[in-house]
This record gives structure tokens, C-alpha cells and sequence, in this order.
């Protein structure tokens, strides 16, 4: 770490002594020497070939993180990562995230009949996965209370992936951290929403099963014919209808 400490708060200072995890020590100890780091600077240097995973790491933390573009050594524009406002500081997350207990997913998969909370898909439970309704950079999760089931729900890999991204690029997320927010958002409540990630926008995922996958067959068979995306056929079809 370089000398000017004085730059940091205290309790900034004081509070990634705390901190275990390996990879988001890495980030926090190599930006406060430099300034920055890079996803180049992850990769080569440190070897993390997913070098988001070890950004969210920090952020995970509680330790808000800001993403801007830099040049990479051979010219090109790449990701870097630099402390946001310490002001913020979250140390309420020095744990980390919670690992669920195979009771806690068995239950939520009952409570779902085995489904994908959004896209509503049969999954068998292995292939879903437990996710926070109200992201964990955004609610945290307090491992001293006890946890609501409702507050979770299951999500095929696609599904949570989908939501991760939205979230992750979502103001809320990285500056207001409103939970009222989040839980009027569609990735929070797909049944009852206002807005996705903050913009005015409605959406509706399908999944043809079994026997209904021959419907799902033959509109493709009209959008092709008609040269014209599927989603773009069933909005025709629906305002025909009204």
C-alpha cells in the first residue's frame, strides 16, 4: 500500500483489515497503491480470467466500486475499476454472501412447484438456483436475523444471468440503493412491476412445454414466413385482439 493513507477514512482503512476474501483484497490493496486497476491488469498480473467476478468480490463487500474505460497496453479500450464515494461504505457486508442451506432451496422449490420464478420454466431443483428478490449489493443479507422465505426465489441460469446484468447496470444498484426500488422493479416482482432496472418498460417471458410446443412451432413458422421476429408477431397477433 502506498503512504498517503490519509487520503482514505479511518473506518475505511479499519475496515478492509477485516476483510477475507482473496480476490477482493487483491482489487481494494492494488487500488489503493495505483489508483485503478484493469481487467488486463486482473488477467495478467493476477491471473482471474473472469476479472468481474473479482470486482463484484469487492463490491460484495460493501465497498462501492466505479467502472470507467482505460486504455490497455496495446492500445485498446478495456474496463478498470476505482473506488466510488467511501462515504458509503457498507460495513454491514464484511461476510460476504450467505450460503443457503439445501433445506432453505428445497422449500423455496415447493413453494414454486419446481419453477423459475420469472420465466415460470420446470427445472429439476439443481439447475435452479437461489437468488435475493432485492439485489444483495442493494438489501445485503443480515446472517443474524432469520431469513424470509419470501424474500427469495429460484432462477433457471438463463433467468439469473438476465437479472444479474439488468441489476448491475441499473442506477439503483450503484447509487441510491432504494429497497422499494428494487422490489417494484419486474426482476423483483415479474407479477406486479412499474419499471426494469428504472426504465418504462413491460415484459413477458414464455416457455412453450410438452404439447404446447407445436403452437410455438407454427408461429414460428408465420414470423419466418412473414419476415418478421417472433416477439414482433405475437405483439401484432395481441393488438389485433384489443
Amino acid at each position: 500500500m502506498k503512504e498517503d493513507n490519509q487520503e482514505y477514512p479511518e473506518e475505511f482503512l479499519e475496515y478492509i483489515k477485516l476483510i477475507k476474501n482473496k480476490r477482493a483484497k487483491i482489487v481494494i490493496e492494488h487500488i489503493i497503491k495505483h489508483g485503478s486497476i484493469t481487467t488486463e491488469e486482473l488477467e495478467k498480473t493476477y491471473n482471474y480470467k473472469h476479472a468481474p467476478r473479482a470486482a463484484r468480490d469487492v463490491r460484495e463487500a460493501g465497498i462501492p466500486l466505479v467502472t470507467f474505460n482505460k486504455k490497455s497496453s496495446d492500445g485498446k479500450s478495456i474496463a478498470a475499476y476505482k473506488f466510488g464515494d467511501l462515504t458509503k461504505l457498507q460495513t454491514s457486508r464484511i461476510k460476504g454472501r450467505i450460503v443457503f442451506p439445501k433445506e432453505f432451496k428445497e422449500k423455496l422449490n415447493e413453494l414454486n412447484n419446481g419453477r423459475c420464478f420469472v420465466c415460470n420454466g420446470k427445472f429439476e431443483e439443481r439447475y435452479l438456483q437461489v437468488d435475493h428478490k432485492v439485489p444483495y449489493e442493494v438489501a445485503g443479507d443480515d446472517s443474524s436475523k432469520e431469513r424470509n422465505i419470501n424474500e427469495f426465489m429460484l432462477l433457471c441460469g438463463s433467468c439469473n444471468r438476465a437479472k444479474s446484468w439488468s441489476c448491475e447496470h441499473c442506477g439503483n444498484w450503484h447509487e441510491d440503493k432504494n429497497l422499494n426500488t428494487c422490489i417494484s422493479c419486474y426482476w423483483g416482482n415479474p407479477n406486479d412491476y412499474t419499471h426494469i432496472a428504472l426504465k418504462k418498460i413491460r415484459r413477458i417471458d414464455i416457455q412453450w412445454e410438452e404439447k404446447d410446443v407445436e403452437y410455438f412451432d407454427e408461429l414460428k413458422k408465420v414470423a419466418k414466413k412473414n419476415k418478421i421476429e417472433l416477439p414482433q408477431l405475437i405483439k401484432e397477433i395481441l393488438s389485433r385482439k384489443s
